[in-house]
């Protein structure tokens, strides 16, 4: 199952569910675009351009940015 929802004005964020309980997180943030991500407890913390972006989370979750794609990674 998929679905989209708005990190910024102009980046979607789209998740990914699979059957074995495990949630991915993905948006296309650009190429040359600065951003960074952290997980702090409960909540992966977005930065982009200068912006900042919060996301509330349940489980556990890895978060990395490669090539400009943010993917997070939410197992319970």
């Amino acid at each position: 199952m998929t679905g989209t929802q708005q990190l910024a004005d102009d980046v979607g964020l789209r998740r990914y569910e699979y059957g074995d309980d495990e949630t991915v997180l993905a948006a296309d943030l650009g190429p040359g675009r600065d951003a960074a991500v952290d997980v702090l407890d409960d909540a992966v913390i977005v930065v982009v351009d200068g912006e900042q972006y919060d996301l509330e989370l349940s489980g556990d979750a890895q978060a990395f940015i490669r090539n400009g794609v943010l993917s997070i990674e939410v197992s319970p």
